[in-house]
């Protein structure tokens, strides 16, 4: 499908992660960071792979669980809808998935679901049951209503998740974290907002059962810049509206071969490198919490191009890629190419 200029600048303005104003940049908390050090991805022994993502990342995020629910074993979704919610659709994407003006559609889109599974296209969705899942909404989110986030949370309740549903923040549409640099009803660059709480120290409790205090001091670990081209399924991540770099904290321990767990973190749109520098991959308070729970972190990174202006991840189709949310959809393998170099 070729997706019309017109028609994707509307979305990718109206929509995600890109809405101007609301209270402005504020002081914050200051994390010990890591410069990025050129490397490259290789084997750890990894116990599990979770994923978390926050608006058009969060979308991807449970594209990637739901398609290969037998690999991935838990997410955390800020800011999004359910699972194929856009349906290839970009009016969909734009008044069902963001603003509520259409219908999700949830029993369709559990159908699609059951039916793809069936089809071997996605995991089976018996994988579903029991596993974790974390759900952050902030009633300040205009960008994607409330009632979006609830559709998602009954999606996954249907398939037997246990859902935890975080909605009684004043969050704006954005990650929320200690080291947000606006405040928390904003929807302004970076998309980092603080609310006085820690929603990773929730939602990694709740995906890995249990966790310890991050660490507040230096970092222990190392940030490596890796190319995404040799993970690419076309061997050029431009081409897939993805940098030509990538990101992941490994600490020290999985370094010198402690079995530790993965965590694949999706930012939103205009969130990536190339818009905000590694403003999420220092602030999003999850290399904090990896040094002291054995948690590496793989930052994969959109970024704009022609079709995709402001960087977003691909949970419509703007690719022109049908096949967008199941196995083989080319974000979603180019991604599960780096986990699987990781957890060997």
């Amino acid at each position: 499908m070729t997706t019309p200029w017109k028609a994707v600048t509307t979305l990718a303005a109206a929509l995600l992660l890109i809405l101007p104003g609301g209270v402005a940049a504020r002081a914050a908390g200051t994390p010990s960071t890591k410069p990025p050090v050129a490397g490259t991805l290789r084997a750890y022994p990894v116990s599990a792979v979770y994923v978390a993502g926050v608006s058009s990342g969060g979308y991807l995020a449970t594209q990637l669980q739901v398609a290969y629910s037998s690999r991935i074993r838990g997410a955390a979704i800020f800011a999004a809808g359910p699972y194929y919610c856009a349906q290839n659709s970009i009016p969909q994407a734009l008044y069902g998935c963001g603003d509520n003006l259409y219908p999700t559609h949830v029993s369709s889109l559990e159908a699609y679901t059951r039916t793809w599974a069936g089809y071997g296209w996605i995991d089976g969705t018996g994988n579903l049951s029991g596993q974790p899942v974390y759900v952050y909404h902030g009633n300040g989110d205009a960008t994607v209503k409330k009632s979006v986030s609830d559709d998602l949370v009954r999606y996954y309740q249907d398939f037997g998740a246990r859902v935890r549903y975080d909605s009684g923040s004043a969050a704006g549409h954005s990650w929320v974290t200690p080291y947000g640099t606006v405040g928390c009803t904003a929807t302004a660059s970076p998309y980092l907002a603080d609310c006085g709480t820690d929603p990773q120290g929730a939602f990694l409790g709740h995906l890995l059962g249990s966790v310890s205090a991050p660490n507040t001091g230096p970092l222990g670990g190392t940030l490596i810049r890796f190319s995404q081209d040799s993970f690419a399924v076309n061997g050029w991540a431009n081409g897939l509206s993805m940098d030509a770099n990538g990101f992941a904290y490994v600490p020290s321990a999985c370094a010198a071969g402690s079995t530790c767990r993965l965590l694949v973190a999706l930012h939103g749109c205009a969130q990536g490198y190339a818009k905000v520098g590694t403003a999420f991959v220092d602030r999003a308070n999850l290399n904090q919490y990896a040094d002291t729970n054995r948690l590496i972190v793989l930052y994969p990174q959109a970024t704009a191009t022609a079709v995709n202006p402001n960087g977003c991840w691909d949970w419509w189709g703007y690719l022109g890629f049908t096949n967008y949310p199941i196995k083989g959809g080319p974000q979603v393998e180019t991604i599960m190419n780096m986990v699987r170099r990781l957890d060997g």
